[in-house]
């Protein structure tokens, strides 16, 4: 689920970009100079962007939130792993989209080797 003020958010920029879309019809039928419409559609697509950015960036902050969870939770203390665990918790609340991806492989990476060592050890 979305969250209400972040589904406003998106919603807003799409409807902005919507009449930026009309506007660029407009401007097509009105004949108006190329140089014109390319920053219009450049102005367009960067709300696009935006408004996609948004998105990804919840849903990634999301997904890492739960395996950083979910990775404390496996380790109960003497995992070996407690540092890394504990700086990636850290960084979390300051991490940008493209360090997140990134993370995301790291906290898995953790959770792999913290499930095979529980297993050798049982």
């Amino acid at each position: 689920m979305i969250p209400r003020d972040l589904s406003k958010d998106i919603k807003t920029r799409l409807q902005s970009i919507n009449g930026q879309i009309k506007g660029l019809i407009k401007m097509l039928d009105e004949d108006i100079n190329p140089e014109k419409i390319l920053i219009q559609f450049k102005a367009a697509q960067k709300g696009l962007d935006k408004a996609h950015f948004l998105l990804l960036d919840e849903t990634y902050r999301k997904a890492l939130a739960i395996k950083i969870s979910e990775t404390v939770d496996a380790c109960p203390g003497d995992c070996g792993n407690e540092d890394r665990i504990e700086f990636i918790r850290k960084q979390f609340p300051d991490l940008e989209l493209d360090t997140l991806t990134s993370k995301m492989s790291e906290i898995a990476d953790l959770r792999r080797r913290i499930d095979g060592n529980s297993q050798k050890n049982e």
